[in-house]
């Protein structure tokens, strides 16, 4: 059966541009809205991790990048949400995470740091789906250095091997932060800079959403559109 694998930057929940209000909740209910099989999130707020599989109804795996000042009580989610667009991930921090149709189930394989020392902490983050495909879903650095990103994505890919079964299909999805991307073995590149790439299972062409998809109330949802791609 084949399974809908969906990515999407979320932004921290900010429209573009960025706005006193944040539309995270909704960003969730519209990317799981049609029950893709597989959706993978980078730039989440820290304060959203316990939420995520409830707005989206699917089980979720979380990842960490970087823990957010230490407030009592969720106050970091309380002051970002006093102006989204201002604060961002200062105060409450930024991770990722997998969500997986509930009939499928998802085992959590970890997560790496795939950044270099001083920079920004980048990771990947793994999960075996319905038993039988790996999907690592990745945020690498935003950096004018291509070399620099080529690095990190090749870590991403090999921590991702690091957890298959010999033979078992792989997805490499997320924001690789690089255009005309291409990993040997794996299926073409989306247009962007985000990507849903695959190994060992047929792949359709990458589909990336239309701005006026991503709209809501007059707001433009994340400075980056889902990109999907059928698996199987």
């Amino acid at each position: 059966m084949p399974l809908l694998v969906r990515t999407w930057n979320v932004f921290h929940g900010n429209a573009q541009p960025p706005r006193r209000r944040g539309f995270l909740h909704e960003m969730v209910e519209l990317a799981s809205a049609d029950r893709p099989d597989v959706l993978c999130l980078q730039e989440l707020p820290v304060w959203s991790l316990p939420l995520v599989d409830g707005w989206a109804g699917m089980d979720a795996a979380r990842s960490i990048a970087r823990r957010p000042f230490v407030f009592p009580g969720g106050l970091a989610g309380w002051i970002t949400r006093r102006h989204q667009g201002f604060f961002r991930s200062g105060i409450s921090g930024q991770a990722n995470a997998i969500l997986a149709a509930r009939e499928h189930g998802l085992e959590d394989l970890g997560d790496e740091q795939i950044s270099g020392d001083g920079r920004e902490r980048r990771t990947v983050h793994a999960v075996r789906v319905a038993g039988r495909i790996v999907v690592a879903n990745l945020h690498a650095s935003n950096s004018a250095d291509r070399e620099l990103v080529e690095r990190e994505i090749a870590r991403a890919l090999a921590f991702a091997e690091s957890r298959a079964r010999t033979g078992e299909p792989l997805v490499l999805a997320g924001d690789f932060n690089l255009a005309g991307v291409r990993v040997d073995g794996f299926s073409a590149p989306a247009g962007g800079i985000d990507h849903v790439l695959v190994r060992g299972l047929p792949a359709a062409e990458p589909r990336t959403w239309p701005v006026e998809a991503r709209v809501q109330n007059g707001a433009v949802l994340s400075d980056h559109a889902p990109v999907e791609v059928e698996v199987g």
